[in-house]
């Protein structure tokens, strides 16, 4: 492939990652190592290196979005990113300690548990509103939004709060080994234990995966995972995609959400798992 065939291509990749990423909460990152990887032969570090950017773009662009829009939960976001940094530093640290196939496989099998988890609960709209735990309430973690789709106020408070906490710390551990933004982990810790609705969940996801990804990525930088040439498109094209995805996230179903996010998740999951374990797959 000529060289300006395989920039464009980065470019276009980015776009389509980037607005997938920005309507799921994913970041784009979760998909662009894999697919960097898998179908354009870049290496794991650079490909590491270049969703971790892209992450950051990400998030500059689809949280201002939803922050318009009242989506984004800035408490609820700072709160839990207290986790996610802590183990986004400690998770990058351990990067040149374990394997590529064992980063591949623990990736895949991550994913592979939120999909299942997701699959439970595919068709819930909009979570029941119980009582939140007390940090929730000391806190006030909780909020209300204008949902577009249904077209009435949706209130909703957090619970299961340290449930939640300890997924944070887990997701950004993950973010930091594998240099993705681990938006899918912090989707499923928001969605699943601490029942907020699928849009908070992902406009909320958004914000915090820069916060994440900029906490380790000064450590990529200073290895030298920092590719120019990679990196320069595929933060272009996140960011083109992370708007285009923004401007429809708003007027999806809850449920609609989950259903995108569930095939891309067991997708990865199998693809990530059998690369793990030495299969060329596909």
């Amino acid at each position: 492939m000529e060289p300006w065939a395989f920039l464009l291509a980065l470019l276009l990749t980015a776009v389509v990652a980037g607005g997938i990423g920005a309507i799921l909460g994913l970041g784009g990152g979760i998909l662009l190592v894999p697919i960097l990887t898998m179908f354009y032969g870049v290496s794991l570090r650079y490909a590491m290196g270049a969703s971790i950017i892209s992450v950051i773009a990400t998030s500059s662009g689809a949280a201002a979005a939803y922050l318009r829009s009242g989506l984004t939960n800035i408490r609820i976001g700072l709160f839990l990113a207290m986790a996610t940094v802590g183990g986004a530093i400690l998770g990058a640290g351990l990067v040149g300690v374990v394997p590529e196939r064992v980063l591949e496989l623990i990736l895949g099998l991550a994913l592979a548990y939120s999909a299942i988890v997701t699959l439970r609960q595919l068709s819930l709209e909009i979570p029941e509103n119980p009582p939140g735990d007390a940090l929730a309430v000391r806190f006030e973690l909780g909020g209300s939004y204008y949902d577009e789709r249904l077209e009435r106020e949706v209130t909703y408070r957090a619970v299961r709060v340290r449930r939640g906490f300890v997924a944070m710390f887990g997701a950004g551990l993950l973010s930091g080994l594998l240099g993705i933004g681990s938006g899918a982990f912090k989707v499923l810790a928001m969605d699943h234990f601490m029942r907020l609705p699928m849009k908070v969940s992902t406009a909320t996801s958004n914000f915090m995966i820069g916060i994440t990804a900029a906490a380790s990525a000064a450590i990529y930088f200073r290895r030298g995972d920092i590719h120019p040439l990679i990196v320069t498109p595929v933060a272009l094209g996140v960011i083109m995609g992370a708007y285009l995805g923004t401007r429809f996230m708003t007027r999806l179903r809850n449920t609609t959400l989950r259903k995108l996010f569930l095939p891309v998740v067991f997708y990865l999951a199998i693809a990530m798992v059998l690369r793990g374990l030495g299969i060329r797959w596909p």
